[in-house]
């Protein structure tokens, strides 16, 4: 048996591992977040637990003096099995406690352990072929190389088409190959032949019955996080959305939020879309930002003199089950199929400033600068609680929509709620202001989902804060065929209790800015356990 023969099958096996190893971490951090919201922090811990774990497994491989072959081939056994049972696992146990968060930590652990052995073993059984320097070298450069595979994998392939169910079975099956191929290729090495042999034929039992059991446990720990009956889930390259019927009402939710409920979702949609058309000077061309689901579409659509509706969402896979699904087209009344609506599967800030592409499954697409204004602007995001939905929530991505507003345009933005979140409220109305609009806040209760708040807007050159008040209460409000809205809800959406709009509460905010994205924290802070 050649030496470089035993090298290249070690180093091929520590590319494969590699790969393994960086979505196994990504699969774990991705499945923490589901579970246990709050993004930021699970991907942090999950991370930073598995490489100190990978620092134990580095450190206890010094007391593995022989056998060291064995020890590598049962050791891609033992992660097999622990990554594919990974998220079936968690799902499972997450039907029955609320402490899921600690299961998916320890798995994360001994995980990391057993990822950190991998190296050293693999170092120490190529020293045998190759001199320290290149030997050290070899191995590093090809455990990287197949993190960066891993990595790609995972964001293009795994998690859109595999999702959770299917693709820590697929790391346990990259685990189980490498450790067969080099069970059975170098067999007359391996010492303890009977023991691995054995441990060959458990693995792959087990990965067939978890990937026989996988679907069903997943959707029932699913299920179990939902009061009504699933009817629909899907994983996107963005974001998970996930459909329930409970009688003859449904429910969106994308990553385990509510986005809105039949039954009440006027109360939302409604207060959102007919403000600012009413007091818009000019709706023939409206832009939406985010409103995937097509319901703050439909509102506009109901307005006979708009021309041109163009909706900006970030993920083609939410605009394209609105436009499919037979639930939402219901509901959505086929906004999609509107032929004055155009849909940019692109991201806001992008877009605004007219130099994004069409993304893929966007079959108009767009390029170059964008010459269009717009009377209305809807921004209908999802609440501020990642990280990454910070610049559009930002001084600049308002200071960009005001630049595209035609005179006498107006913006209206959900603004979260003013009980859960009052600073992250209050956070956004201050952004809005600082980006040279003169902004009045209104709010409404909708049952589902709390009291909500929504920030009307125009151009500081259009009229100052309180002939923007005034004019909103003396307006005549009419809207087409509205199930909720007219002048009497305007108004009485219109008036603040005490404890919300105070001076010195606006002054304890800063504006959240790409620099200081303060926004976050603000609306974690806020009362979301009483949600």
């Amino acid at each position: 048996m050649s030496r470089a023969g035993m090298g290249r099958s070690l180093k091929i096996a520590l590319f494969a591992t590699g790969c393994s190893g960086i979505v196994a971490e990504f699969v774990l951090s991705t499945l923490a977040t589901y579970l246990g919201g709050n993004a930021v922090l699970q991907w942090t811990l999950v991370m930073s637990l598995m490489l100190f774990s990978m620092g134990i497994g580095s450190r206890c491989s010094r007391h593995f003096h022989s056998h060291l072959l064995d020890t590598f081939i049962f050791t891609e056994f033992l992660l097999s099995l622990l990554c594919a049972v990974s998220a079936v696992f968690a799902y499972g146990l997450a039907a029955h406690t609320e402490s899921v968060d600690l299961v998916i930590y320890g798995q994360s652990m001994i995980i990391g352990t057993l990822i950190g052995l991998e190296i050293p073993l693999v170092t120490r059984l190529n020293g045998e072929y190759e001199e320290l320097r290149i030997n050290i070298s070899t191995v590093m450069e090809k455990d990287y190389y197949g993190a960066l595979l891993g990595g790609l994998l995972f964001a293009f392939v795994a998690l859109p088409y595999l999702g959770l169910t299917y693709t820590p079975i697929l790391l346990g099956a990259v685990n189980f190959l490498v450790a067969t191929l080099i069970l059975f290729r170098y067999f007359p090495l391996v010492r303890r032949r009977g023991l691995l042999t054995a441990a060959c034929g458990v693995t792959v039992i087990c990965l067939f019955a978890i990937a026989a059991t996988a679907r069903p446990i997943i959707r029932y720990g699913e299920q179990k996080k939902y009061r009504d009956k699933i009817i629909h889930v899907e994983q996107t390259p963005y974001q998970k959305i996930v459909m329930t019927r409970w009688r003859e009402d449904y429910w969106l939710y994308i990553n385990g939020q509510e986005q809105f409920s039949t039954v009440d979702e006027e109360l939302y949609h409604e207060p959102l879309v007919h403000p600012a058309m009413g007091l818009s000077r000019d709706h023939r061309r409206v832009l939406i930002i985010g409103g995937g689901d097509g319901l703050a579409a439909r509102e506009v659509l109901k307005y006979p003199d708009v021309t041109h509706v163009t909706l900006v969402d970030l993920d083609p896979g939410m605009t394209r089950l609105a436009a499919r699904h037979p639930v939402l087209l219901g509901i959505n009344q086929g906004a999609f199929h509107d032929p004055r609506i155009r849909v940019e599967n692109a991201d806001a800030a992008a877009f605004l400033e007219g130099t994004a592409a069409g993304a893929a499954g966007n079959p108009s697409g767009f390029s170059g600068r964008e010459h269009h204004f717009f009377g209305v602007v809807l921004v209908d995001l999802p609440d501020p609680d990642t990280v990454d939905l910070m610049h559009v929530y930002s001084l600049s991505f308002y200071q960009k929509i005001r630049r595209r507003l035609s005179d006498g345009g107006v913006m209206a933005v959900q603004a979260t709620s003013p009980f859960f979140s009052p600073r992250a409220f209050r956070c956004i109305l201050r952004t809005i202001s600082a980006a040279g609009f003169s902004a009045m806040p209104y709010h409404n209760q909708v049952p589902t989902m709390g009291e909500w708040a929504w920030i009307l807007a125009v151009p500081h050159i259009s009229m100052g804060p309180e002939k923007l008040k005034r004019m909103a209460a003396s307006f005549e409000w009419r809207a087409p065929e509205t199930r909720f809205f007219n002048k009497d809800a305007m108004l009485a959406m219109m008036h603040f209790g005490k404890g919300v709009l105070e001076e010195d509460l606006m002054a304890d905010v800063r504006v959240n800015t790409l620099a200081d994205p303060v926004l976050y924290q603000y609306y974690l802070s806020g009362k979301w356990d009483l949600y």
